[in-house]
């Protein structure tokens, strides 16, 4: 069972975004900017590209929909969309905020304290 499979599973806890039957978005403990959120099938697949060719389209239909609310939430020209699938064996995506192309670097990463996790959650969701 993956780290994703926990957090799916409420073993493991998460600052949730948007969820629905087949998909869920919450925030990175490690983003490269505020707001950076991962997308992730409910159905653990390993990489992206192994999702059916249906599931492959609703996940990029529910990454709009969770982008929409970041850009709502936080300052930025735009959010950038990446995949690059080898840090958890669990197909996701990462949503990060961006006003240039070097902001979307791992590099940039840094842990995140939890209680900024829970208050940019909540900024996201339009509960504050």
């Amino acid at each position: 069972m993956t780290l994703f499979s926990k957090i799916i599973k409420g073993d493991i806890p998460a600052h949730k975004i948007l969820e629905n039957e087949r998909f869920l978005a919450f925030l990175d403990i490690r983003p490269i900017a505020p707001g950076h959120t991962l997308v992730i099938p409910k159905k653990e697949v390993d990489y992206i590209f192994d999702l059916e060719d249906e599931f492959l389209s609703e996940i990029l239909l529910f990454a709009k929909k969770t982008a929409k609310l970041i850009e709502n939430a936080v300052s930025c020209k735009r959010v950038g969309i990446m995949v690059a699938g080898l840090e958890v064996p669990h197909a996701h995506i990462h949503l990060v905020p961006i006003n240039s192309l070097s902001d979307l670097s791992f590099a940039n990463a840094k842990p995140a304290e939890d209680k900024d996790l829970a208050e940019m959650a909540l900024k996201i969701r339009g509960d504050s």
